[in-house]
């Protein structure tokens, strides 16, 4: 005798991936309108922070010791207030945000309280805005992704539609930080929840679409770098591209350990220093390091911008890039607000114009430059630290409008996966993650 048919499930799962849709998909155009407004003013506000960095800068390079003095205190005071409100109100907005924000999605955590937007945006604006070496979108992400909850237990969503709103609000927040609606898509589903599901892109395109929609009101339409356009690379540029995916996978392995170095000697110091005099020092280098070499300091965006185009001489480019790869973790050590996205892409600029300007210059008969370069060492460097070769490809496509170099985007960052992965180095949030968990 054969066995009983099983009912069919499929209706059943169909109608439950449909239910209240259409609201969740309402909701999260809500989301991405809330999430996109906060990143642009959050946005307008470190560009004005950037601009009295500067004045001050000048002021005091005209003033030599006392200047300096001045740029000093002023840096660690700044770094210092920015530790305190994160120690004193909300722990949750220390540093990116991305890895707390990965927790909540996986249940491991509860939702941060709603002092965290206050305390992410002015600890960000105070240790951005003094110098630090750290990217907006960290703060942009975790506030999106928590005002994105708030929406979703207003809208009176059950707790799995509040998740998927919270992961849509952060990509929201992310695609504000760089104005690409695309890569705050890709980054959900890439990073955050890393599997495709419905209902959960449905929430993540709308929230992306309506934060840029919102954010460009205020931002421009313009893409964050203006480059000339390159020509199409040869098929025989593709080696000396991926060659450059293999130099960024070894480095982005040594950029992920001198983070997690840098947060291992700031915890033992600790003990001895509280959070905010370590800091304070940290502030106070950078603030120094301001008066000496003020486009040098910040998040890194204005000096990618100065990279890719201005095409200082390697010497100086070098310099730069070693100054950049100890200062991005000496920041993030400093446990304010800020990301790591915006300090990576600086640093992947700076290692393919390098290596576009001296490889490049032996082997002339590849149609390729050092800027064409630089956008190719963006990618493939953010995907040997993130390890999300889509979100790096696509998101340093929308920020250059560099379509024509695809294909070499794809090398390098092939090499960069092939490296990291063969050298065992965990993506740098889940390293951050394991970090977190052991502390507690």
């Amino acid at each position: 005798m054969p066995p009983p048919l099983k009912p069919n499930s499929a209706p059943h799962e169909a109608a439950a991936a449909t239910a209240g849709l259409a609201s969740l998909a309402a909701l999260s155009l809500v989301v991405g309108s809330a999430a996109g407004l906060l990143g642009a003013l959050f946005r307008r506000a470190l560009e004005a922070a950037d601009r009295q960095r500067e004045l001050l800068a000048v002021w005091a390079q005209q003033r030599e010791w006392i200047g300096l003095a001045v740029l000093v205190v002023v840096a660690a005071a700044a770094t210092a207030l920015a530790a305190w409100l994160v120690r004193r109100f909300s722990p949750e907005a220390s540093g990116s945000g991305i890895p707390h924000v990965e927790a909540v999605l996986n249940k491991r955590e509860a939702p941060a309280p709603l002092w965290l937007i206050p305390v992410k945006f002015l600890g960000g604006w105070l240790a951005i805005g003094a110098g630090l070496a750290l990217g907006r979108e960290g703060p942009t992400v975790q506030m999106g992704a928590s005002i994105a909850h708030l929406i979703g237990r207003i809208g009176r969503r059950n707790a799995d539609d509040c998740l998927t709103l919270l992961a849509a609000g952060a990509g929201a927040g992310l695609a504000t930080a760089f104005n690409a609606p695309i890569g705050g898509a890709v980054f959900v589903i890439e990073e955050l929840l890393r599997r495709f599901e419905t209902r959960s892109s449905i929430a993540t395109l709308g929230a992306s679409a309506s934060a840029i929609a919102v954010s460009r009101q205020i931002l421009g339409q313009d893409p964050d770098f203006i480059l000339k356009e390159s020509p199409y690379p040869g098929v025989g540029a593709l080696p000396f591209f991926l060659t450059l995916g293999l130099i960024a996978g070894l480095l982005g392995v040594g950029y992920s350990r001198a983070i997690l170095g840098a947060l291992a000697a700031g915890a033992t110091l600790t003990k001895r220093w509280s959070v905010e005099l370590q800091a304070a020092a940290i502030g106070g280098v950078v603030g120094a390091l301001a008066w000496w070499a003020p486009n040098w300091v910040g998040g890194g965006e204005a000096l990618t911008e100065q990279t890719l185009t201005q095409l200082a001489p390697v010497s100086i480019v070098l310099a730069m890039l070693a100054v950049r790869f100890v200062l991005g973790p000496v920041s993030y050590a400093a446990r304010t607000p800020g990301g790591l996205f915006a300090p990576l892409l600086a640093v992947g600029s700076q290692i393919g114009v390098i290596y576009g300007a001296i490889v490049g210059g032996w082997f002339p008969r590849i149609e390729t430059s050092p800027a064409a370069a630089g956008v190719v060492g963006m990618a493939a460097f953010f995907t040997a630290v993130v390890r999300a070769p889509m979100t790096g490809i696509v998101l340093v496509i929308e920020m250059t409008g560099s379509f024509k170099l695809l294909l070499p985007m794809l090398s390098a960052c092939f090499g960069a996966m092939v490296v990291t992965t063969l050298l065992r180095e965990p993506p740098i949030y889940d390293s951050l993650a394991v970090s977190k968990s052991d502390k507690k």
